[in-house]
């Protein structure tokens, strides 16, 4: 095993887990699971049959990754963020063949406490800021926060708040990398390293 596993973890029979990877206190890690390499689970963390989780992953304690979500490379899951995977829920019908798809792409952060209801997509390098409840797709690099969830703004890879109209064209330079990011049409792009 060339990954670590406190002693009160539980990863089921048939996971995948990648080298280097680290699971703490309380973990579940169901069978099915497909975990990438160097990434934490942290205290209390439940990964689910139907999950796939990049490479440098980190999940912070408290955060169950369910059935048809997905994290790209580099996503962060903050302190007791929460995923659904069910959009109408209900204890007495049953509705396991109706889980919407998540998925979060590379480099994303979900602030802790946010919420992010079924069958959306996070853009890559976005930012979801703690307690924001996400019901429609984020787009790359933009700044989500609020109930219900609201784009304010735009942040770069290295995950700095960009000088950028929301909407509109623009262009701007990240003030640690000097890495320089086109708006154009309400879309994003990093255009230099």
């Amino acid at each position: 095993m060339d990954y670590q596993v406190h002693p009160s973890a539980i990863v089921d029979d048939g996971a995948k887990i990648g080298a280097g990877s680290r699971v703490w206190h309380f973990v579940h890690v169901c069978g099915g699971a497909r975990v990438g390499k160097n990434v934490s689970m942290g205290q209390n963390v439940f990964i689910g049959n139907k999950v796939t989780i990049g490479d440098n992953c980190k999940v912070q304690n408290n955060v169950s990754v369910y059935d048809n979500v997905h994290l790209e490379e580099g996503v962060f899951c903050g302190p007791s963020m929460v995923f659904t995977n069910v959009y109408n829920p209900r204890s007495l019908i049953e509705r396991k063949d109706e889980y919407r798809d998540t998925l979060v792409k590379k480099g994303a952060t979900l602030g802790a406490n946010c919420t992010i209801v079924c069958g959306v997509t996070i853009g890559a390098y976005s930012f979801v800021g703690a307690g924001a409840v996400v019901n429609k797709d984020v787009p790359d690099y933009a700044l989500v926060v609020g109930v219900p969830g609201k784009q304010i703004g735009w942040m770069s890879q290295f995950g700095e708040q960009l000088d950028l109209p929301v909407t509109g064209d623009g262009e701007t330079r990240c003030q640690h990398t000097g890495a320089i990011y086109r708006l154009t049409n309400g879309l994003l792009e990093k255009v230099t390293a």
